[in-house]
């Protein structure tokens, strides 16, 4: 009777285990991946929150807050204003050019002086060198003789009358150009004098600075 001689089964090839390995790991990290969906932003970078943000460009895109104006900030030297009957007053955010009622307008009267234009010009040329495309607000003031009321319609006439110069005139972008009436608030002196009351009828041009 011959002999059969049977031959043991050869293992399963290390390779074929190693897949194996591979497929199930990537199993169990689709699964992880599943239950926690949050997990697959970690390797997303977050440009919005880690770009950082130029102030300026936010500063020239959005139109300040005019409420902020700050009329008692300390006055200046304008080399740019050689008018002495235009003062300046300056800070970080913003210059303010100051010009007195008597100087533009004639008494009870809102339509812009001949005589006063040359002084609007240097205003204007100053505004179109340091604060081209930048935000300017015309406020218009009052002495605190008559009606609040009255001399808030007052104020917001002659800044009105002043804000169609700098645009008409001035060559100032309509768009960027906005007026506001403080009537007998934020007086620049007391009322209790004559002279009080005269510096306190003015016109006031707020420039906010336009960083590049």
């Amino acid at each position: 009777m011959a002999h059969l001689e049977v031959q043991p089964k050869s293992g399963t090839p290390w390779w074929v285990w190693l897949l194996l390995a591979i497929i199930a790991l990537a199993i169990i990290i689709f699964a992880v991946n599943q239950c926690n969906p949050d997990s697959t932003e970690t390797g997303v970078t977050d440009t919005t929150a880690n770009s950082t943000i130029d102030r300026s460009e936010v500063l020239a895109a959005t139109e300040p807050d005019w409420n902020s104006v700050d009329f008692n900030t300390p006055q200046s030297t304008n080399p740019d204003i050689t008018d002495t009957d235009i003062m300046t007053r300056e800070n970080a955010d913003y210059t303010i050019y100051t010009i007195g009622e008597n100087i533009l307008f004639a008494t009870d009267q809102k339509e812009i002086q001949g005589s006063s234009e040359t002084k609007l010009k240097q205003i204007a040329d100053a505004l179109n060198e340091r604060f081209k495309g930048a935000y300017i607000g015309v406020y218009g003031s009052a002495d605190s003789t008559g009606t609040a009321s009255h001399n808030k319609e007052l104020g917001a006439e002659r800044a009105n009358a002043v804000k169609d110069w700098l645009i008409n005139s001035g060559g100032i972008e309509r768009s960027k150009v906005s007026t506001h009436s403080l009537g007998e608030e934020e007086p620049v002196t007391s009322n209790a004098t004559k002279d009080g009351r005269q510096q306190n009828r003015n016109v006031q041009i707020v420039a906010f600075r336009h960083k590049q």
